[in-house]
């Protein structure tokens, strides 16, 4: 009897795992995606231009950049 009950406990926790993988692969499905998408995106060079100034704040020699951070804390 206590082999049945190991076994159960056994594939409880290989399900247990396998959603958990499952779920990780879907998170990296989306994930790659969403980068593919990116790189389709950046192929034209204003959209380039624009993710270089957006996400690394790169700006032409002639011009300055401001960042004006929101608070989001209530008080």
């Amino acid at each position: 009897m206590y082999f049945f009950d190991s076994n159960v406990q056994l594939n409880r926790e290989f399900d247990k795992e396998i959603k958990e993988l499952k779920n990780t692969i879907t998170f990296y499905k989306k994930e790659i995606d969403k980068d593919k998408k990116t790189i389709k995106e950046l192929q034209d060079s204003l959209q380039l231009e624009r993710f270089a100034r957006e996400k690394y704040l790169m700006k032409k020699k002639n011009e300055d950049i401001y960042i004006i951070e929101i608070d989001t804390l209530k008080k």
